[in-house]
């Protein structure tokens, strides 16, 4: 097992983030689904949690075979899909990534946010303290991204808000900027085979981070597109992207594999 816990700052408020979160989400899943990859929403339908109140579930199909490493594609079926399950009470949210051909491979993360700048220590359950981690600051705007994720739109140190005025963030912006909020993501990463835990695990927590990278600056340089949003603008604006995906993934599936809806169902049936 392989806990580490990331912060990233926003220049935004914890408020303003919810809306900005989802619809980064949204557009950002459509945006990925191509060549029968990407996101298919299976669920998303308020839910009700004894200790943390009114929230919202979401279980989605992450298809992406071929943005695995080499050694990895030679290992796992052609068919293959990770289920994410996210409960979101929202400042709190818990996300679950699990694979149906691989059980003893898990990924959890739980998420806090506030508005300040990523200085608060003891954020999570005191049980989880004594816990070895590391913590990693995530820069939104000066840390390295994968090449083939970089846009020039996107670029941070250079994106100023036409509607909110924020930007260009400066070296050291997270000590500067007004408003400023931190997401708190702490992930444990689980891969429990011997001989290829370490390598897995640390290999999968470089790409949870270069998510998390890409996912929050790709919010901030939305802004400008989501910021006049209400809750249930983007809500209802959810809910449009998530059937757009899900048609375009399911047609772009059957356009290069006919079988694969039947070789789905029948691991659905063996894992159940």
């Amino acid at each position: 097992m392989l806990l580490k816990e990331y912060r990233i700052c926003m220049p935004l408020t914890v408020e303003e983030y919810r809306i900005g979160q989802l619809y980064m989400i949204s557009k950002h899943s459509h945006e990925q689904s191509d060549r029968g990859e990407g996101v298919e929403v299976v669920q998303n339908e308020p839910y009700e949690d004894p200790e943390h109140g009114q929230g919202q579930f979401t279980e989605k199909r992450v298809y992406l075979n071929s943005k695995l490493p080499s050694w990895a594609r030679a290992v796992v079926p052609k068919i293959f899909y990770v289920t994410e399950k996210a409960w979101n009470y929202y400042p709190y949210t818990i996300t679950e990534y699990t694979c149906s051909f691989l059980p003893k491979f898990s990924i959890h993360i739980e998420t806090k946010y506030e508005d300040n700048k990523g200085c608060n220590d003891n954020i999570f359950d005191t049980e989880l303290k004594d816990q070895e981690r590391e913590v990693c600051f995530v820069d939104i705007a000066y840390d390295e991204i994968p090449e083939r994720y970089y846009k020039d739109s996107e670029d941070l140190r250079y994106f100023k808000s036409d509607k909110t005025s924020r930007g260009i963030l400066q070296e050291g912006w997270r000590d500067t900027q007004e408003p400023v909020m931190c997401s708190y993501k702490l992930v444990t990463v689980k891969f429990e085979v011997w001989g290829l835990q370490t390598r897995v695990e640390q290999y999968v927590h470089k790409v949870v981070r270069d998510v998390l990278l890409l996912g929050h600056r790709q919010a901030f340089a939305w802004v400008d597109e989501w910021i006049d949003m209400s809750l249930d603008d983007v809500r209802n604006y959810e809910r449009k992207m998530h059937e757009k995906t899900n048609i375009k993934v399911w047609l772009e599936q059957q356009e290069t594999n006919p079988s694969l809806l039947d070789d789905i169902e029948i691991h659905d049936k063996a894992s159940t």
